[in-house]
């Protein structure tokens, strides 16, 4: 029976998925594995491929395997530094006996391809409605962003006229396919926090520490943004885009939308 789950995992996991966002296998060896009350398992590891849920984007889902051993990744979430991939082992030949796997062992990770490609486009097309929202110049500050399949949005502090919402929602989807029509390459990578700061238009959010590198996202000549997600590698890659809805309550503007399957 494996140990109850640490507080803290022993070791931190590289994320291997800010190195290259479009890998969807990947090796890497096994820092722990243990049992969580009600019977989840977590295996965390040196690498991971997986993006943990976070900034508003799900977790990945897939099968890390090695020596006939197959642990089905249900849940992904980062803490304290360690990436905690949450699932069972499955058994595969159907006889009631599981081969798990140990602490030290190289492992074959694989992702659920098109369920990431699914969670990068639309995690994009949340970003490129920020950049929508300035070239119509709606300066509202960007807010929380909700990027599942289950009704994404993206929110900003400030209000839009009442008399006005139904004209920018029109304008806002139309600007926003217009983009997806011309395309344009997606930069994702870490900076120093000057650099960072100056592709960001000059400036940084206030919980970006100053002694920190930022990983910044940028859709082509567009000032770019901090993010830890995954995206499209071309902002075509979104595909069609529509503005389901544009709604304002206590001070803040909610912004829905969905996108082509």
């Amino acid at each position: 029976m494996a140990a109850a789950a640490p507080a803290r995992a022993a070791g931190t996991t590289r994320l291997a998925y800010f190195d290259d966002m479009w890998a969807v296998r990947s090796t890497a060896t096994v820092l722990s594995i243990s049992q969580e009350e009600g019977g989840r398992r977590a295996v965390v590891l040196d690498a991971t491929v997986f993006h943990p849920q976070g900034g508003g984007q799900p977790a990945d889902t897939g099968v890390i395997s090695a020596g006939g051993a197959r642990f089905i990744v249900e849940d992904v979430r980062l803490k304290d530094g360690a990436v905690f991939h949450y699932g069972r082992f499955e058994d595969a030949a159907g006889d009631g006996w599981r081969t798990e796997l140990s602490e030290g062992q190289s492992v074959t990770l694989e992702i659920d391809e098109e369920r990431r490609s699914l969670n990068s486009r639309l995690h994009s097309a949340g970003h490129l409605l920020d950049s929508c929202m300035t070239n119509l110049g709606l300066h509202l500050e960007p807010g929380k962003g909700y990027h599942f399949p289950d009704g994404p949005s993206v929110e900003y502090k400030g209000v839009i006229p009442a008399d006005q919402l139904q004209d920018k929602k029109i304008e806002l989807e139309k600007k926003a396919n217009e983009l997806v029509s011309k395309g344009a390459k997606v930069l994702v990578s870490v900076f120093p926090y000057d650099e960072a700061a100056k592709l960001c238009g000059g400036a940084l959010p206030s919980y970006i520490s100053q002694d920190s590198t930022p990983r910044i996202v940028k859709f082509g000549d567009y000032p770019g943004c901090p993010c830890g997600g995954t995206h499209v590698a071309d902002v075509a890659d979104i595909g069609n885009l529509k503005v389901t809805g544009i709604r304002v309550k206590k001070g803040v503007t909610k912004v829905s939308y969905s996108i082509s399957p």
